[in-house]
Formats: C-alpha cells, structure tokens, sequence
C-alpha cells in the first residue's frame, strides 16, 4: 500500500518546526502506541538472538544505528487480531499491524525501479502494514574492532593425565590458527570422556589439503603432531589431537555437538583482515561454490542456528550480502536430517569477495542485477514476502533507552510504536499563561513527524486553555489533509500536548 502525502505533510517531515527537547522544561508529554511481536520473535540480546519472552531489563539490544542500548522495560499483553508475517533474504519476523519497521517505501515510477532510484529515497520508520514486497528495509552492520595478539590457553592439564604432551599457555592469533578455529567449527568434534579426551576432524577423503593444512597449523601453534586414518570404504579421513588439554579448552571455546557450536566474542569483533582466515577455514570446511553453473553460487550449511547467525555477521563486515534459508527436519531413506541453516552468496561482488578470501578465481561474465546493497556499515535490502493471518495470544514489546530500536534476526524494530515527547516553556502574559517556547522528538514513521511538528507551531504562543482545543481535525487540515489509515497520528499527536500541559499543571 502506497500512502500519498500532501505536499505541507512532506515538508514538516523533511524540515520539521521546533524539533529537540527543552532543559527543565515546564511540561512533558510522552505518548505511543502499544506494538508488540509474538513470543518466540528472536531479537539480538546481549551477544545472541534470543526470544523476546526471554528479554530482561538491563539487558543490552542490538540497535538500528548498530549502538548497544539497555532494556528499560518489557510489556507482555494479550492480543487478537491480525498478525504479519515479513520476510527478506535474512530472514522474517512476525508482528502487529502497527509496528514500525526502519525502511523505505518505493514509490510508482519507472525511476524507482533501479538501484540508482531506489538509492535517493529517505528511510524512516513505516508501519508493518504499510509496507509491500519489493520495499527496502535496512539492516545495521556492526563494525566494532578490537584486535587481539595472543590467546592464553587457560585450562589446567588434569593431575591424572600422563599421556598429553605439555602445551603452551599462550599462543599468537595468526591467520594459520584462526583458519584451523574454521575447520573445527565446520568439521571438528571433541570425545570428553575419562581418560579419552581428544579433538578428531572427520573430512572427505579427497580433502586431502585440509588435513595437511590441519597438521602443519597444530605443530606450528601447539608442538603437536596429529594422527590421520583414511577410511576408503567411508570415503572418509579422520584427523586426529590427542591432547585432552587442547580437547577441553576448544570445547569452552566453542561448545560441542554441531547443534551447539557457536564463535567466541573476541573473534566477533577482530579485524575483518583476520576474519578472513576464520571464514575461509569455515567454508572449507562445510561450503561449496560453483562458479560454472549459470547464477554462480556459493554456500554453507550448519544445523547450528547461533553459528549461522555469527557467520551472517562476519560476512556483512566483509561487504559480502548473504542469504539465509531454513531447511525443516526430514527423514529419508538414509538418514534423519536435522533442521539446518542453509547461507547461500549469490551477488555477483559479494560471491567475487568470498572467492578472494578462498583464494579462488572467479571471473564474472554476466551482468549484476542489484536488489541488495552496502553503505555507510547499513544494509538495504527488499521484502521478499508477505504473510497476514489471525492470532490470539500473548505478545511483548521493549522499551530501549537512547536508541528506542531493537534489532531481530532481519529487520529493525522500533521499540513502542510512534513514540512523542512534547516539551513545553510556560510563561505569563497578564491573567494568562502562554505556552512560550514548544519543542518535540518523535520516533515514528512520516505523518507522525509531520503531526507532531505541525501541532507544536499551532500550540505556540497559544494560551493552555487554547492549546488544550487543537484538536486531530486541526491538526490534519493545517497539514492539507493525512491519509485515512495515518489519522491516529494526528491524535497521538494532540495527546501528547495536552500530557504535557496536565503535567506542566501538576508540577505547579
């Protein structure tokens, strides 16, 4: 749905009247609306996607500008009625009708079907309901670098091992050990138990380059050999660290079981050079890429849902745009499959970057089509597809300090709906108070910015007694008109002036 705003609407959005916030202001209105997403919504918490149900004040969110920002407060409630469901190439979310997503809706016009169009329009927080497949949404890109030399190897070797050979307590993060971190991530395993702790990587057969590349990393990092046994019959080869120190400090580094599997923080935020050889021992390990096929395509496949959301992370810091796809639990003649997560890299620069860092050659002859983008640390990115049903049940929402934005698995979410503060300075003018200076901030989508810079140029210089009467109709008419479905903007927007007179009278 494409909404038509009056010429007044776009310029109170663009260059809004009285915006920003009064010290020790005589009153405050505050006021939004109730949004919320479903209980398992995932949303980034802390240092993971977790669901919204499990959210806790202090708690710290990603946010739209890539910031960290505390949980101040989180609202259950009950609801029915109907639910969207939003999915790009990220991922999906399901949500009210109501919530405001960062985006940029595409007008009608020839001009606003190439990138370079789609490139000059404004983003600003639209409701769910407004948006329509093919509209852009943006996602942030953490760029936070902290470089780390060395790593201290802070497991005790047990009083009962007699067989591990001693390893050193510190080692240096090299490109070499950050790529053997990728292979274990993709193809290790760790066996824990009493007197039989030891590291294996479980290969093809003719990965015969991995397996070298495994050993000459674990002498030159650990002066330690490995073993290797081939199994023909399987197709298989095994690499082999018997170190039960080593065994059980990779394990806190990285959990165990490829279900569990996950990066530690630090290498979440190393430099992109030295992510490189962590990506690159990643997709050796369980990626593939074929150049030859018509729409070149690489991709990586894990059943463990935190690893594929890391690995989403530490390619969108490379520049490189990746798609992720769920593929549901199955059965087949051979096997039970877990539920996994399928990341394929299919742009033309973004699959010329992967390439590079694989040290693989790849030659492009066909043209790019573009539907998604890179600027300034944000990704630009289009629905794909849109769902609408019925629910009833519980549902929560967050409220962020600073930012008032979270972020879930593909998309930012404002925190509260449209959201308002008036500010109001009162003075007297003989039996009268007037309202003498009026500012306001809003996060929320382009009518409720507008609404909310028209209602503070109708309050000001006004009598309280006058400003309590603007009423929506006042509003809407001064702004030439608002789309039917916005007109609750204009109401919120009243609203909020008259809290902030009722708070001005209670303070007195």
């Amino acid at each position: 749905m494409t909404l038509k705003y009056s010429k007044k609407v776009m310029q109170n959005f663009m260059h809004p009247k009285n915006m920003g916030e009064i010290k020790n202001a005589d009153g405050i209105g505050k006021i939004g609306n109730p949004t919320c997403l479903l209980p398992d919504e995932k949303i980034f918490i802390d240092k993971e996607f977790r669901e919204i149900r499990k959210a806790e004040k202090n708690h710290l969110v990603l946010s739209h500008d890539a910031s960290k920002n505390k949980i101040i407060g989180k609202f259950p409630r009950n609801y029915k009625g109907e639910i969207i469901t939003l999915r790009n190439q990220l991922g999906e979310i399901t949500l009210t009708p109501e919530h405001l997503i960062y985006s940029a809706i595409i007008p009608k016009g020839d001009r606003f079907k190439r990138i370079i169009g789609k490139k000059t329009l404004i983003p600003a927080w639209h409701h769910s309901e407004q948006l329509k497949k093919g509209d852009i949404v943006l996602y942030p890109i953490p760029k936070i670098k902290k470089d780390i030399k060395f790593l201290k190897i802070n497991i005790k070797k047990s009083k009962w091992d007699f067989k591990s050979k001693k390893i050193p307590s510190k080692i240096s993060v090299t490109s070499g050990l950050l790529r053997l971190f990728g292979y274990f991530l993709s193809e290790g395993n760790i066996q824990d138990k009493p007197s039989k702790t030891y590291i294996s990587f479980s290969l093809n057969i003719k990965e015969t380059e991995i397996a070298k590349d495994i050993e000459k990393i674990v002498k030159k990092s650990f002066n330690l050999d490995v073993k290797t046994k081939e199994n023909p019959k399987k197709n298989t080869t095994v690499v082999f660290i018997y170190n039960s120190q080593l065994a059980r400090w990779f394990k806190k580094l990285f959990g165990n079981g490829a279900q569990n599997k996950y990066l530690p923080d630090f290498m979440m935020v190393l430099p992109i050079k030295k992510q490189e050889s962590l990506i690159e021992g990643l997709w050796k390990g369980d990626g593939c890429i074929n150049t030859k096929r018509i729409g070149a395509r690489a991709s990586y496949v894990t059943i463990s849902y935190y690893l594929a959301q890391q690995l989403k992370f530490l390619l969108l810091r490379q520049g490189i745009i990746p798609s992720i796809y769920v593929e549901k639990e199955k059965m087949s003649k051979w096997a039970n499959h877990k539920k996994a997560y399928r990341i394929h890299v299919g742009q033309r620069e973004s699959l010329i970057k992967l390439c590079k860092i694989l040290n693989m050659n790849y030659s492009p002859k066909s043209y790019e089509s573009i539907s998604s983008w890179i600027d300034k640390d944000i990704l630009y990115t289009s629905i794909t597809k849109i769902e609408k049903r019925c629910y009833k049940g519980k549902v929560y929402n967050l409220e962020v300090e600073k930012s008032h934005s979270f972020v879930s698995e593909a998309f930012c979410l404002h925190n509260c709906g449209d959201i308002m503060w008036v500010y109001i300075k009162v003075s007297k003018k003989g039996k009268n108070e007037i309202i003498k200076d009026i500012k306001f901030k809003t996060f929320g989508c382009m009518a409720a910015i507008a609404t909310t810079s028209m209602i503070t140029q109708l309050a000001k210089g006004k009598t309280l007694e006058q400003a309590k009467k603007i009423s929506r109709d006042d509003v809407a008419k001064s702004l030439r008109g608002l789309p039917p479905i916005k007109m609750h903007c204009s109401n919120l927007a009243s609203d909020a002036l008259k809290l902030a007179i009722e708070n001005y009278k209670k303070r007195k």
